[in-house]
């Protein structure tokens, strides 16, 4: 065993023996304790749990391999406006009166604010927006575990299958939640050592933002020496239209994830879900105007390579290419054969070297010359990111069988612990296709992760949205806007995305060139308009639920919320 194999397995182990004493600590034995925690948890603390739920594997391992190596720095930053711009609208526009209305889930809400036909289209949505999007995890976990530790990627997809199914199954959501919060000072530590380390090394200062800045007028003489575009310019190889699309998308798919919004029914009250936001900015800013701090130093660490000799040349080089994460003719430098400037190091035939998304984080500090113990905190952190968001994901699966289905229609009269075995075994059977999913994903993770986006945007955000600020809308018209958006955005996917990733993709041409990662926008707009039109010639909500939806908008807490709550 070399020392990075050594200092991973010690890290990996160590936070894993942690997250399952804290799972098991916090283990729960009635629905209120599984589903949301008792709603008892305390701001920072949520913050910090929130702040994990929400950055994902995509987040912590692909987004700065994204700003760095696919197309030029600029380009990438949709994610960054995207996914922040998208956790403030969520945290200003819905999340207080969504808890405000009291209630377990998303779906949840859509059925007391609408009506049951209107709650079964919604956890139809919630299961393929959580599974789509824990895919990306699961497939992260398996980056991890095939480099650092030479493990097979299925086996290593197992292992953290078995985690994720331990802790949340006997913790539910308290369990997770109290996970998360280590999870999260794993994952901001294990990205920001490195950052400062890095920074340190290059620029002689040892805060990552500051120093970012004094490296990207070599990076650019580097990207024209070598035949790039430049890296800061806008728009190289994105048309405007589709970096628009690609950016509302993540934003407004943001505000409608499920297993997000669920975050804010764990706080105590809506005074304190609106500080957990506040919190869960902060730790997220943490790592996110880090990221592009790290995509410039890596990238600079690598064409210096080149341009100094061969890529083959540095180990980290070889060990990521014999897991099949970089691909090449022969590892020789990084070089613009075409002499054309529009170089994608992910799928271009002009490169001879192929570098993927997902290792440039997890790469970094081998790349950077960093110590052994600091590849291994960084591998563990992509652990963390990874399985803390599967979690959330899982959890709002198995809630919206036990609690929106089995509860609520199949047996109203079942007992707690009824509803906690049947939530147990739909997050067994969840984890089981999240694992066959992560073995055999359609894509890179945070491309996985963009369509899950654009299902939450296209699906729950509009009628989310209408249904605390228009209290006229209707159970047709949510429930229809709601199939149509998930209906037309899955049929574009599976229209465009290559036949190659998966047997049911077509690989044909985009319609008007709109990129699939960008067309939630399309299904979102959809989804308002047959909403809107719908409920036009639709019976009306009561008047009671009219009045509610009033009140809900209102600070304080009226006889009529806090009757609605306690029902």
């Amino acid at each position: 065993m070399n020392d990075i194999q050594l200092w991973t397995t010690i890290f990996v182990v160590g936070t894993f023996a942690v997250y399952i004493y804290v799972a098991y600590v916090s283990r729960v034995s009635d629905t209120a304790g599984f589903y949301v925690a008792g709603g008892g948890i305390p701001a920072p603390a949520n913050g910090a749990a929130i702040a994990a739920d929400w950055m994902s594997a995509a987040s912590f391992i692909s987004m700065a391999g994204i700003i760095a190596l696919a197309g030029n720095g600029y380009g990438g930053t949709a994610y960054l406006m995207g996914w922040t711009g998208g956790y403030v609208l969520l945290a200003m526009l819905l999340a207080p009166y969504l808890r405000k209305f009291g209630k377990y889930t998303v779906p949840d809400f859509v059925g007391d604010r609408y009506n049951e036909t209107a709650r079964m289209v919604a956890v139809v949505c919630a299961i393929v927006v959580s599974l789509t999007y824990v895919t990306g995890q699961m497939a992260g976990v398996g980056v991890v575990f095939s480099r650092f530790l030479e493990v097979d990627t299925r086996i290593g997809v197992l292992i953290g299958m078995a985690i994720v199914f331990f802790y949340a199954v006997l913790g539910g959501m308290k369990g997770i939640t109290w996970t998360q919060v280590c999870q999260y000072s794993v994952l901001i530590v294990a990205y920001l050592i490195p950052a400062f380390a890095v920074s340190q090394k290059l620029t002689g200062i040892p805060v990552p933002q500051i120093g970012f800045g004094q490296i990207l007028g070599e990076l650019e003489a580097l990207q024209a020496e070598l035949g790039f575009s430049s890296y800061l310019d806008a728009l190289v190889g994105s048309s405007q239209m589709n970096l628009f699309l690609l950016t509302a998308t993540l934003m407004f798919g943001t505000a409608g994830l499920p297993h997000v919004i669920v975050r804010f029914y764990t706080a105590k009250s809506v005074r304190a879900a609106r500080v957990s936001a506040l919190w869960a900015l902060f730790f997220i800013a943490l790592l996110y105007t880090t990221a592009p701090t790290v995509a410039a130093f890596a990238k600079f660490n690598i064409l210096g390579s080149s341009q100094a000799g061969t890529l083959a040349d540095q180990n980290w080089f070889e060990k990521w290419a014999s897991v099949g994460l970089i691909t090449g003719a022969d590892g020789g430098a990084i070089t613009d054969v075409n002499g054309n400037g529009a170089i994608d190091f992910m799928g271009s035939a002009a490169n001879e070297v192929l570098i993927n998304n997902d290792i440039l984080v997890l790469a970094s500090p081998e790349i950077g010359g960093l110590p052994a113990p600091i590849v291994g905190l960084v591998a563990a952190g992509g652990l963390a990111a990874a399985l803390s968001t599967a979690s959330g994901l899982l959890l709002v699966i198995s809630s919206s069988v036990a609690n929106d289905v089995y509860a609520k229609r199949i047996r109203p009269q079942a007992t707690e612990k009824q509803q906690l075995q049947v939530a147990r075994i739909a997050m067994g059977v969840a984890v089981l296709f999240a694992g066959y999913l992560g073995i055999n994903p359609p894509g890179f993770a945070a491309q996985v992760v963009a369509l899950a986006f654009g299902f939450g945007a296209a699906t729950f955000f509009p009628i989310l949205v209408l249904g605390i600020f228009w209290k006229k809308c209707t159970a047709a018209g949510a429930a229809s806007g709601m199939l149509v958006g998930l209906i037309v955005t899955a049929a574009y996917f599976i229209w465009t995305l290559p036949a190659e990733s998966a047997w049911f993709f077509l690989g044909k041409d985009p319609i008007l060139d709109i990129a699939p990662v960008g067309f939630g926008f399309v299904g979102m707009m959809l989804n308002f308009i047959v909403t809107i039109a719908v409920s036009q010639f639709t019976k009306k909500p009561s008047a009671i639920m009219q009045e509610l939806v009033e009140e809900i908008r209102y600070p304080g807490r009226t006889d009529l919320v806090a009757k609605h709550a306690e029902e």
